[in-house]
């Protein structure tokens, strides 16, 4: 077996140019007191010799990592596709590097991605919480350590952590409304975990506007669940052996929605004429089920924007984050076919 090859170090690279260590290290800088012949033989050499920057040595003596951290839920949303691409935008314009990694819905994963990220001196840290995370006290290490944590999207409140969002509480008012408009009286709420703010926000907004139009609130049309594909047909056998169904659906994601739809639609349930449906996060989904589904659209990309410009400000301009403590995002109702019991 070869012995893997030692790595490069600027004193190779010295002794084959016959030239001080302290040279080579200045002309891989670009510093500018060293002549320009000298800078591109020592970059030639470099390269030619497979040289690599010892970033992490380099990071210790500038107490910087040039690494901002990501936690998020799951990649496997276009929202959060979405996001990590504006994120992504921005730390690259400003010359940082991404780490990202799921917490797969779970907070005990969540702790221990946090952990590596302290241990791999993130400069700062974009969040979005796991479903059932019900504290972050592992976040109080950067925190005590002045590393700024941001949470968007799924956030939670604390005096030093900017969180970025949508209302969800209006957005879920307007659908809810928009159902009842369409002569709806009994309205299901398919929710996710009330531990979460987005989907307080959404169960809280379809009550008030149930309350604001005399529509006492239903226990029986309440189903809390992970708002999964799987989730949403479980749902669908559940509307389907009620003796008295829902005339309306509102869930609280796209995903959810668009699988419990499909099912009853296979069971023979007409869309929107026995039950209006509505969902949320406008997926591309959303487009594919017929009827189209009424939803509600927010930006990701926008999201990501946001959250990293607040924090690449702070890091690289001082920014104080405590002048953006809570920003919310706009969001639309987007009315589709699955809702429109009443046609033009």
């Amino acid at each position: 077996m070869t012995e893997p090859e030692k790595e490069v170090t600027i004193y190779d690279i010295a002794k084959k140019l016959n030239i001080s260590a302290a040279t080579v290290s200045r002309g891989l800088k670009d510093h500018p007191g060293i002549n320009k012949n000298t800078k591109k033989k020592i970059l030639n050499a470099a390269s030619e010799m497979g040289y690599r920057s010892n970033s992490f040595a380099s990071s210790l003596r500038k107490k910087r990592s040039n690494i901002i951290g990501v936690i998020v839920p799951r990649l496997n949303s276009n929202f959060m596709s979405d996001v990590i691409a504006g994120i992504e935008k921005v730390v690259n314009d400003a010359n940082y590097n991404l780490f990202i990694s799921q917490s797969l819905e779970a907070m005990k994963k969540e702790v221990s991605n946090a952990k590596a990220m302290f241990n791999n001196r993130v400069d700062g840290l974009l969040v979005s919480l796991a479903y059932d995370t019900t504290n972050i006290e592992h976040f109080e290490a950067f925190i005590n350590r002045g590393i700024p944590v941001i949470f968007f999207d799924r956030v939670q409140e604390h005096q030093q952590c900017p969180n970025i969002f949508i209302d969800n509480y209006k957005a879920a008012y307007n659908i809810t409304t928009h159902l009842i408009e369409q002569g709806c009286k009994r309205i299901m709420h398919i929710g996710g975990s009330q531990l979460r703010n987005v989907y307080i926000g959404r169960f809280n907004g379809f009550k008030q506007a149930l309350a604001d139009h005399q529509i006492p609130f239903d226990e029986s049309l309440l189903i809390i669940n992970d708002l999964s594909a799987i989730a949403g047909i479980e749902a669908a056998k559940t509307i389907l052996n009620m003796d008295l169904r829902p005339d309306a659906v509102f869930v609280a994601n796209d995903t959810c929605a668009v699988s419990c739809m499909q099912v009853l639609k296979r069971a023979g349930v007409h869309i929107p004429d026995d039950i209006a449906f509505a969902g949320f996060n406008n997926d591309p989904a959303t487009m594919v089920i017929e009827p189209n589904l009424t939803t509600i659209d927010y930006k990701g990309y926008e999201m990501g924007e946001v959250a990293a410009k607040i924090l690449i400000g702070h890091l690289d301009k001082n920014d104080d984050l405590q002048q953006t403590h809570s920003l919310i995002l706009r969001s639309e109702l987007i009315v589709r076919e699955s809702s429109l019991r009443k046609k033009a």
